[in-house]
């Protein structure tokens, strides 16, 4: 009997906690503002390869996240004074909140900026200053937070490019150096906002930097540049890399 009774009230036990766990599950809108490599450029089926899309696929796998709906709002050759409130890019981008299925899910974007600021010349406003890409990431967050309260912002580092990329814009090793300076203003941009904002403004990933420094051969795409070869943006396996390291960086923010 006492045998019956407890592997009853084991039995509720696990149940309970079953409906907690299930309770607890999050739906996400997701947006990721970004440039080229965010958008999937030169991936066979940026549709289905492409980073975002990858970093929600794993997302889903999490246990404590239930439906994700996503935007990809990445655009080629796009610098912070393209995503600047008021221009094209921000405006479709707060768009794309409102059209999302579930408005009461909790929504987060995805952040991605700066490769294209890091350039010689070609880009909007190339080269952008390290304090004036401080400036223009702040009043983007700044915007974002502003008109969707109690949004999270997740502001991922830049990635490596090769000291040959030279497309139609020139980067080369200077822009490569400059691209560097602006990780440690956005970890000390995003410590400001504990104060004012907390738990809202995150650093993302910190990893795909060094791995495509190490792995460019093997992830990223051989490109024919105005100075031979250049490798800027990820191929399949560099973009199943990216959309993993963001996964895993805005999953935590979720926990």
């Amino acid at each position: 009997m006492n045998f019956k009774r407890t592997a009853g009230l084991l039995i509720i036990a696990l149940l309970f906690n079953s409906l907690i766990t299930f309770a607890q599950k999050r739906d996400v809108n997701l947006v990721f503002i970004g440039n080229s490599i965010t958008y999937g450029a030169g991936l066979p089926d940026r549709k289905t390869q492409a980073p975002p899309v990858i970093c929600v696929n794993y997302l889903k796998t999490q246990s404590n996240i239930g439906a994700v709906e996503f935007s990809n709002q990445g655009h080629s050759g796009y610098t912070t004074l393209d995503w600047l409130p008021g221009t094209k890019a921000l405006t479709q981008a707060e768009d794309a909140v409102k059209a999302f299925t579930n408005q009461q899910a909790e929504l987060i974007f995805s952040v991605k900026i700066g490769t294209n600021d890091s350039a010689m010349k070609g880009p909007h406003g190339a080269p952008v200053a390290v304090e004036d890409y401080r400036t223009n990431l702040k009043t983007i967050i700044d915007q974002l937070l502003k008109d969707f309260a109690g949004c999270k912002v997740v502001i991922e580092h830049p990635i490596w490019y090769s000291p040959s990329t030279y497309n139609g814009s020139m980067y080369l090793l200077e822009g490569l150096t400059r691209l560097q300076t602006y990780i440690p203003v956005i970890d000390e941009l995003v410590k400001t906002y504990k104060t004012t904002n907390p738990k809202q403004v995150y650093v993302g990933d910190t990893k795909a930097f060094k791995y495509f420094e190490k792995n460019y051969l093997t992830d990223l795409q051989p490109e024919q540049g105005k100075q031979g070869v250049f490798y800027l943006h990820p191929n399949p396996t560099g973009a199943i890399a990216l959309g993993e390291f963001w996964g895993k960086a805005i999953a935590k923010v979720l926990k």
